[in-house]
């Protein structure tokens, strides 16, 4: 009597659909990309107040707090840079007020060049974590939000979108958090947004970090800050120079056509 031929183990393992299977590089679908920025912002949110940098924002939470968090920063150099920066980050992402006091706060606790250079970096990824928010999870909601404003900045953007960001960047003529959704709503390419924004933050970075560097001895006298160093003359005006510069190819084109 002949026996059956044995299923091979290739016959006798069960089939697995691998298609189904979000593999290893596998770009991530687009249903989901729209909510990475969401999530991002979720998780700055959980460590900025969980870590206590909400401490940073204000002037009088600086002068009661400074020398503790410059011991810690200390002793933890690494956590405490990126706590800052993502603390940051939450900080523009939300567009929460108290932004100047916390560069100022970045100035005292880790000096003035270091401390611009991570509030560059914070400031321009919150910025890029609410453009892509606004431009593919809330775009509705943000439109309503930017108002009569989308089309007051509309033609600007239209002309020469680097050159007209840099320039709302160099000089505030808008608030900074408008100034995040409205290029998510006008179309504005992404790598374009990014540098602007980053190149337009530099200056007044800088000062404001740098002033918060000397933080320090003002506070040990009793006195406020002079925050209105920005609009003195020799400040000022290399900055609305730079504002200036950054117009030139929307005047140019304007002559030229």
């Amino acid at each position: 009597m002949a026996t059956p031929p044995e299923k091979s183990e290739d016959s006798q393992q069960p089939r697995v659909h691998v298609d189904a299977v979000l593999e290893p590089g596998q770009p991530i679908p687009k249903g989901l990309k729209r909510y990475v920025p969401v999530v991002v912002i979720f998780l700055g949110i959980t460590i900025f107040f969980v870590g206590g940098f909400q401490d940073l924002l204000s002037f009088k939470s600086l002068s009661e707090n400074y020398v503790d968090m410059t011991a810690w920063a200390q002793a933890h150099q690494m956590l405490a840079v990126a706590g800052f920066i993502l603390t940051y980050v939450v900080v523009v992402g939300l567009s929460l007020p108290g932004g100047m006091f916390l560069t100022l706060g970045g100035g005292l606790i880790f000096g003035g060049l270091a401390a611009s250079l991570y509030v560059v970096v914070g400031a321009t990824l919150g910025a890029a974590a609410i453009f892509l928010a606004a431009r593919y999870a809330f775009a509705d909601l943000f439109k309503s939000k930017a108002g009569s404003s989308l089309s007051k900045m509309e033609n600007g953007f239209r002309e020469n979108a680097f050159s007209y960001l840099l320039f709302l960047r160099l000089v505030p003529a808008f608030p900074f958090w408008l100034v995040n959704l409205v290029p998510a709503l006008l179309d504005v390419k992404f790598s374009t947004y990014v540098i602007a924004t980053f190149i337009g933050i530099i200056p007044g970075t800088v000062i404001y970090a740098h002033v918060g560097a000397g933080l320090g001895a003002v506070i040990e006298k009793g006195e406020t800050p002079d925050l209105g160093i920005i609009f003195e003359p020799h400040i000022l005006y290399p900055i609305l120079g730079l504002a200036a510069i950054s117009l030139l190819p929307i005047l140019y084109k304007k002559f030229k056509g």
